[in-house]
């Protein structure tokens, strides 16, 4: 049975893209491991993989910031990742291109987990052994960015309720926030507000720093050059010594 071509390129455009699918596989892979484990080889892998208030700033364990965000202790919540890692990061991902993808989830995701560490630091107690990880703070970040570069684009939320990007990323915010209010996991809260807030700084024309440092050079190369008059440089005419007499 062959399939046309308007029917192939409709459906290639459903496919999950190679950058999204490398970073749901590390998530899901290291995820798998440490549900399938016993206790011991999780307290090893919330020692030595998954960052807390405890690992970061009393063990010196800085490089679980970077490790923390491909395991994810919930496996309803691994599941929701996958959706939506299919459903609208690709799509991001062929807007800016694999290179700009992967340094906005390297950003989103090691601010998240900074800011959700300093704060669970900060709040001290039961906090301090707080486990900040998963793709939630990087899932959140990538709706506010497509809320934003597809503010006005249709979207089917679970193919059941039409909204444009900027009502989703809306709706997301709210709930987000109820959820955090009612469960009161601060930490949580700080993580995925400092993932939103750096993807609309990456995201916006206004505060983006890769459109600062274009808009700088090209400031600089215009303060190098030199305005043409009719295709060359306008040159001084020559002095004529014998027009006048003394």
């Amino acid at each position: 049975m062959r399939v046309s071509g308007a029917l192939r390129s409709r459906f290639s455009g459903m496919r999950i893209t190679r950058g999204a699918l490398i970073v749901l596989g590390l998530e899901v892979g290291l995820s798998l491991v440490y549900l399938a484990s016993d206790l011991e080889t999780r307290g090893l892998f919330q020692r030595s993989l998954i960052a807390t208030p405890d690992n970061v700033f009393v063990h010196g364990r800085v490089w679980t910031l970077a490790t923390s965000v491909f395991v994810e202790p919930n496996a309803l919540a691994l599941v929701l990742h996958a959706l939506v890692m299919w459903m609208f990061v690709p799509t991001l991902e062929r807007f800016w291109g694999r290179g700009r993808f992967y340094r906005f989830v390297a950003i989103t995701s090691l601010v998240a987990t900074a800011a959700g560490c300093a704060l669970g630091y900060a709040l001290g107690g039961p906090y301090h052994y707080a486990l900040v990880g998963g793709l939630d703070p990087f899932i959140y970040a990538a709706i506010v960015a497509f809320g934003i570069v597809y503010a006005r684009q249709p979207v089917q939320f679970f193919g059941v309720l039409p909204l444009t990007g900027r009502q989703l990323m809306y709706g997301i915010l709210g709930f987000l926030a109820l959820l955090i209010v009612l469960t009161q996991r601060w930490h949580d809260g700080a993580a995925d507000a400092a993932a939103m807030l750096a993807a609309a700084v990456l995201t916006s024309k206004r505060w983006s720093p890769s459109l600062a440092w274009k808009r700088w050079r090209i400031a600089r190369a215009r303060a190098r050059l030199t305005v043409m008059s009719g295709g060359k440089a306008r040159s001084t005419p020559p002095r004529d010594e014998h027009k006048w007499l003394n």
